[in-house]
């Protein structure tokens, strides 16, 4: 659970303390957890999430785990953890879940007739409104077991971030810039291939182009992920989760240098380009099976949540 908010298209959101989201691809199993669970909408962009009901269902548990693993609670304290976990997850089910069915039906009915530019930045803006609004009520139901945690708790996190920052290191920041532009694109390759299928010699070309052009900031990431986890745990230490935490992991823009944030920007510009350009060029094959992908989310999620009405 890497604390910060890295923010591209291909790139959801991942930060506050909560939880256990999304990528950009992958980054530690809080993280995907996140994304599969909490941020459905943002399935748009993952690979590899074949199944949202068999995730949602195991919510409370592997939430739990994640929580205590990076927590190191017990006893009473755990005991609130889990009804506040409960809580928060029905709310999602009421709240959330209609509105990603409506996203993904959207979202179906704009890849049949073909993405415009604007479709792109919808998605993405849909994508952050979501996010926002999970993570408002996440935060509602913790802030108060955080300020509670203790001395030795809050140094086993710190432990636990340095574990993850090290595994970062390690998956990321290794090998030579082409090495890592070939791996990008390698990702995005198996993501794309997810959603649509095969894809043509043509469509890997323009994939190989976007990482080639897209900026490699990897190093800036991890310094922002480093810098929000010592804000983070300042919080903790100060005893000011309650009245700080949410303005700190909504605004997770908040602090970043000029040169990483122009470098986001800069890669989420290239993505789009990417996408655009390849959406152009999709068969009819193609645009259909991600269509039908986007409607048997809908499906899941339209289930689930009405499976949460009958609870």
């Amino acid at each position: 659970m890497r604390v910060a908010c890295a923010s591209t298209a291909g790139e959801p959101p991942a930060g506050s303390p909560r939880k256990a989201s999304a990528e950009t691809m992958s980054r530690g199993r809080a993280q995907a957890l996140l994304g599969a669970l909490l941020l459905a909408p943002l399935l748009v962009f993952q690979a590899g999430c074949s199944s949202v009901r068999l995730a949602y269902d195991n919510a409370d548990t592997l939430l739990r785990w994640e929580a205590k693993s990076y927590l190191d609670i017990h006893g009473a304290q755990a005991d609130e953890l889990d009804a506040r976990i409960a809580a928060f997850l029905a709310w999602h089910r009421k709240a959330a879940l209609p509105e990603y069915v409506k996203l993904a039906t959207e979202a179906a009915a704009r890849v049949e007739r073909g993405l415009s530019r604007e479709d792109l930045v919808w998605g993405y803006d849909s994508t952050i409104r979501e996010l926002r609004e999970t993570l408002r009520h996440a935060i509602g139901e913790g802030t108060e077991l955080l300020d509670r945690l203790s001395e030795e708790q809050i140094v086993h996190l710190e432990s636990r971030f340095a574990e993850d920052n090290r595994d970062f290191e390690r998956e990321h920041l290794s090998g030579t810039p082409q090495k890592r532009r070939k791996e990008r694109a390698r990702r995005v390759v198996e993501r794309l291939e997810d959603w649509v299928g095969s894809l043509s010699d043509a469509q890997l070309e323009r994939v190989a182009l976007y990482s080639a052009r897209a900026p490699l900031y990897d190093e800036q990431r991890d310094r922002e992920y480093r810098r929000r986890q010592a804000e983070f745990v300042a919080m903790l230490r100060a005893h000011q989760a309650r009245e700080r935490l949410a303005d700190w992991a909504l605004e997770w823009e908040r602090g970043r240098s000029p040169a990483y944030q122009a470098m986001v920007l800069a890669e989420r510009e290239e993505l789009f380009d990417m996408l655009f350009d390849i959406d152009r060029t999709l068969s009819a094959e193609q645009r259909a099976r991600a269509a039908a992908r986007f409607r048997d989310y809908a499906a899941d999620f339209a289930r689930l949540a009405a499976e949460g009405e009958r609870k």
